[in-house]
């Protein structure tokens, strides 16, 4: 019996784990905002209206898929469990977005330079003191994607809301 359910979950578990490894790509879009200039040579207007289209296309797309996992894994999980998957999920987004925009890795170097990238994160959990930078980026990042994700899920239950 514990075999035939592992052999259930394994399948939703590698395809979950390879979900959170490219899951951060889709709220990074957001960091793109540093790139505002006021000295470009396009007015600052045109570059945040571009650039927040893409954020917010990027965004959404990325929790509708949070949103799938989350349908998918209550149906193996109960849902205190899931919703604390969720949380913890955008925490390590955010950890991912750090890493990303900071330390320049990618989603691939998880299969390209896997010694570099751990030695980075693992650097990072040993000494936490020694990165603030770190912890308070992830921190921020993920109340705020947090933020956003439990608020669509509330506006979503309740349909007399998206009358408005």
């Amino acid at each position: 019996m514990l075999v035939y359910n592992l052999n259930r979950k394994l399948p939703v578990i590698l395809l979950t784990i390879t979900w959170i490894l490219f899951f951060p790509n889709s709220p990074y879009i957001l960091t793109d905002l540093f790139h505002l200039r006021l000295n470009g040579s396009a007015p600052i207007w045109f570059d945040l209206v571009l650039i927040l289209s893409f954020a917010w296309t990027g965004l959404v797309y990325g929790l509708i898929s949070l949103m799938d996992i989350e349908k998918h894994l209550i149906t193996y999980l109960n849902k205190k469990l899931v919703n604390s998957l969720i949380i913890s999920f955008l925490f390590l987004a955010s950890f991912g977005i750090y890493l990303g925009r900071y330390l320049r890795w990618n989603s691939w170097d998880i299969i390209s330079n896997p010694l570099g990238l751990a030695s980075d994160i693992l650097g990072r959990f040993l000494n936490p003191l020694s990165h603030p930078r770190t912890w308070g980026m992830t921190l921020l990042m993920g109340l705020l994607l947090n933020m956003i994700y439990f608020s669509i899920k509330f506006i979503k239950a309740k349909p007399e809301l998206a009358k408005i």
